[in-house]
């Protein structure tokens, strides 16, 4: 297949190429408008290779997404590029709209004007991919059920009631254009190559250099946690065995508080890199601040229907994704320290 990745050095989508080109015989064309959170090194292992294809496009350019669509002639599209950190959202919610609602648009007018002009042979494999996120059904108490793909919208911020749009965007296109689409909702990613602008690598790198390390409010917000390696198999599966016109649920099994996730990440820390007796512990650097403006209390996702029928279920449990995770920060400082600049 030759696969169009929107967002593609983003990261989940860096993470979607990377799985592509080192565990399918498929190509990828990368398509990013490289924001901030875009990061070209995260692909450095495999940009040299001949089934990757790199297009630094705006998904809102809509002649430049038409000229990429020509020229490669996609058969699959992969759709991850979107604006996602949700205090950025709050603080500016104009290119949240901008990007996760025109731009998703936009790119449904070119792919539906381009599935039309496919022969039937071609046309009847196209699938246009969406990937979105749990916050769009909003938050749950405590002892309630986990989100399944029929729970309702009911977002609580600028970013998630974006992504919402962009999810009902899809579907209308399908209903009313019969466009092939899937749409996937997963939880909280973590994993190597997260911008550090997101809660695990905010408090890796922060812990490292002696920084304080902030939780929102008492920390008691809770979070399923899906390693960003098992996601981009999860997404390659859907594209390879979903069924056109579903919705999937894709989470890690790992629901944790935030408070439990930064002090297992101390205590990782400490077993690696310990602190010194004069200085204070990584759990000693812990510092709650101000509660986010409408902060969503737990998410929780139910993946019996892709475990069922895709046959997929997570292989890297919390712990073992977590450690793996500061290791690699750990070895890779010259891939973060340069975005602490910008």
């Amino acid at each position: 297949m030759k696969i169009l990745v929107t967002g593609g050095a983003g990261f989940i989508g860096s993470a979607v190429v990377r799985h592509i080109i080192n565990h399918t015989q498929d190509s990828v064309i990368n398509l990013d408008k490289l924001t901030y959170a875009g990061n070209l090194a995260s692909l450095d292992s495999v940009s040299s290779n001949p089934r990757y294809h790199f297009a630094h496009v705006d998904i809102c350019d809509k002649t430049a997404v038409q000229a990429v669509f020509e020229q490669h002639q996609p058969d699959v599209i992969m759709h991850l590029a979107a604006e996602s950190h949700v205090d950025k959202s709050i603080d500016g919610a104009a290119a949240f709209l901008q990007t996760n609602i025109i731009g998703t648009y936009q790119l449904l007018e070119v792919a539906r004007e381009y599935w039309q002009t496919l022969p039937i042979s071609k046309k009847d494999d196209f699938k246009f991919h969406h990937i979105s996120t749990d916050e769009v059904f909003g938050d749950l108490d405590t002892d309630a059920p986990s989100f399944h793909e029929h729970s309702p919208y009911n977002p609580s911020n600028p970013y998630s009631a974006s992504k919402a749009s962009s999810d009902h965007l899809v579907r209308a296109w399908a209903r009313t254009y019969q466009l092939p689409v899937i749409v996937t909702n997963s939880s909280n990613n973590y994993g190597p190559y997260h911008y550090p602008e997101k809660l695990i690598p905010v408090v890796i790198i922060n812990a490292l250099q002696g920084k304080a390390l902030p939780i929102y409010g008492s920390g008691q917000q809770i979070r399923d946690w899906l390693y960003v390696e098992d996601h981009a198999d999860a997404l390659y599966r859907v594209i390879s065995q979903g069924k056109i016109g579903e919705t999937y649920n894709i989470g890690g099994n790992s629901e944790r508080s935030n408070l439990d996730v930064v002090t297992t990440i101390c205590d990782i820390l400490e077993k690696h890199v310990p602190t010194p007796a004069a200085k204070p512990s990584y759990r000693e650097l812990i510092k709650h601040i101000s509660d986010r403006p409408g902060h969503d209390r737990r998410y929780a996702i139910d993946i019996t229907k892709i475990k069922k029928t895709l046959a997929w279920q997570p292989q890297t449990t919390f712990q073992t994704g977590l450690e793996q995770t500061v290791l690699w920060y750990l070895n890779n400082e010259d891939w973060w320290r340069p975005l602490l600049a910008d």
